[in-house]
């Protein structure tokens, strides 16, 4: 039986092979449910991998938030570099999550080969996620629109 294990911001980043799970967080001020559970889940039923599988998520563990905003971005920038892919999941919303930071992280890691977008059309801003999935394209990125296919194409990836 294949294992995924969850390896939450700023934890250890293991040996093995590894998905690091990038997308807006929600935020404590304006709370909605996180999409990284069901991530969590999909890649559970869908790993089949000989050994265990690390999903990276830049969330904190029972909310522990960190001592200083710059030990985040390090682990996050640490984490994505060290996944074996880097799946963007985006379903954008302007009020709640509006992916600011995402929209960064895509850009420096869209021509790395590791990256797969994720971007649903009944989010409540699609079209804001229209030129990442033009950029993607134009780098042979594969684009999703469901969380499952996403969660499938960036196992390819660590498959290939």
């Amino acid at each position: 039986m294949s294992t995924v294990n969850l390896v939450m911001a700023r934890e250890p980043l293991p040996a093995g092979p590894s998905v690091f799970l990038a997308g807006p967080t929600p935020d404590k001020s304006n709370p909605v449910p996180s999409w990284r559970p069901t991530a969590l889940q999909i890649l559970s039923d869908q790993w089949v991998g000989p050994q265990a599988l690390s999903a990276l998520s830049p969330e904190s563990r029972n909310g522990q938030r960190a001592d200083r905003y710059e030990t985040q971005v390090d682990w996050e920038t640490d984490a994505r570099a060290s996944a074996d892919a880097i799946l963007f999941w985006i379903p954008r919303d302007l009020k709640t999550m509006p992916g600011f930071t995402t929209n960064v992280e895509f850009g420096l890691d869209v021509g790395t080969g590791r990256a797969v977008l994720g971007i649903p059309d009944d989010c409540p801003n699609p079209e804001r996620n229209r030129y990442l999935a033009y950029v993607a394209r134009r780098h042979g990125v594969p684009v999703c629109t469901t969380l499952a296919d996403t969660v499938t194409a960036a196992l390819s990836l660590i498959a290939n």
